[in-house]
């Protein structure tokens, strides 16, 4: 049995339109579960169309996610955006321009996508989620 790697992102009730996002920008197979299909919820509670579980599989990355309820984490309060950071490696320099500047669309770039002092094309950016990115693909464009 082989393990991976699946980082899972809890949302301020942003989970499904964040994962529409990726799924636009990684393809694969993109699921949903809200609070109130698996009854966790009761029929009137606001939360009952929340995000329970969703996820993206197959795609260049796997992804799940969901929007954070205090009620099932013992009342604690969710710190969203600079406790996970997702990097993308590689060695295709118009792939990791193209991964990079999806991410970066609605969000900020903390540093562009360039040449570093390590040898390497690398560029970090907060996606219009509050998540943090970076791309590290393998020597220069023009290499």
């Amino acid at each position: 049995m082989s393990i991976r790697t699946v980082p899972y992102f809890s949302f301020p009730g942003t989970a499904r339109q964040a994962m529409e996002f990726y799924h636009s920008i990684f393809g694969g197979e993109l699921t949903a579960h809200t609070f109130g299909e698996f009854g966790a919820v009761a029929d009137d509670d606001p939360a009952r169309d929340g995000i329970m579980h969703t996820a993206i599989t197959g795609g260049l990355i796997d992804l799940a996610a969901s929007d954070y309820d205090e009620r099932f984490c013992d009342g604690n309060p969710l710190v969203n955006g600079n406790h996970v950071q997702i990097s993308l490696w590689g060695d295709d320099h118009d792939e990791g321009r193209r991964l990079f500047e999806r991410l970066a669309e609605g969000g900020a770039v903390e540093m562009p996508f360039e040449p570093q002092v390590w040898g390497d094309t690398y560029g970090g950016c907060i996606d219009r989620y509050g998540q943090s990115w970076s791309v590290n693909v393998a020597g220069t464009a023009d290499e």
